[in-house]
């Protein structure tokens, strides 16, 4: 694969398996409310949308008001539950540390809120590994919106040619397609190599190893 001066990356499903505390936050709020019987796959697929999206999509509800108020109890409930039920990748610290090494910049571009993000790396990389965090509160309109990639350019002043996006989802490869940056897919989530292979891709990879 080629060599990139700059790898920007999804967070959940790509670095790192949060999916076990993301469905713990879901259900909670879930079955608060009497809404029962969602599957624990079906939770799984809404992972990379906003969580607004993600009730709307799991309880059938459209009410905007309804959907903040879920929001904010999934919050409370992810500050208590995240941290201790997401891991790295087996092989992300090593990824990300090399490529670091060899002078790539590095940045996160993700749904989730940046500073839940940078407790989670901090119990596992050094602090300067990587060089920008785009979250949820720092942009206008979520993913696929490249809002957070322009973003990203423009901190890490670097040109959409020397761009990497890595993604797990068909959200992420639609973003990579609105901002006009190569894109590879990662198979660590619950899209197939089949659905993303339907974007424009330079890769669908086994695991982030492969971007060495």
């Amino acid at each position: 694969m080629k060599t990139y001066r700059t790898y920007l990356f999804d967070f959940d499903y790509t670095l790192a398996d949060s999916s076990k505390g993301i469905v713990m936050c879901y259900r909670n709020v879930l079955e608060r409310h009497h809404h029962t019987g969602i599957s624990d796959e079906a939770i799984k697929r809404t992972i990379g949308k906003t969580l607004v999206e993600s009730f709307s999509l799991l309880s059938g509800i459209t009410d905007a008001d309804t959907l903040e108020a879920y929001r904010k109890e999934y919050v409370k409930e992810a500050d208590k539950y995240m941290t201790a039920n997401t891991r790295l990748f087996p092989e992300t610290s090593h990824v990300l540390t090399t490529l670091k090494a060899r002078g790539a910049k590095l940045g996160i571009i993700s749904t989730k809120y940046r500073y839940r993000i940078m407790e989670l790396l901090g119990h596992a990389l050094p602090e300067s590994t990587v060089d920008l965090i785009v979250g949820g509160e720092d942009v206008q309109t979520p993913k696929p919106s490249p809002e957070g990639v322009f973003i990203a350019l423009e901190k890490l002043q670097t040109e959409k040619t020397d761009v990497l996006y890595v993604g797990d989802s068909t959200v992420d490869a639609e973003t990579a397609r609105a901002a006009g940056i190569d894109f590879a897919g990662v198979l660590h989530g619950t899209t197939t190599r089949e659905e993303l292979a339907a974007y424009p891709h330079t890769g669908i990879l086994n695991d982030l190893s492969e971007l060495l």
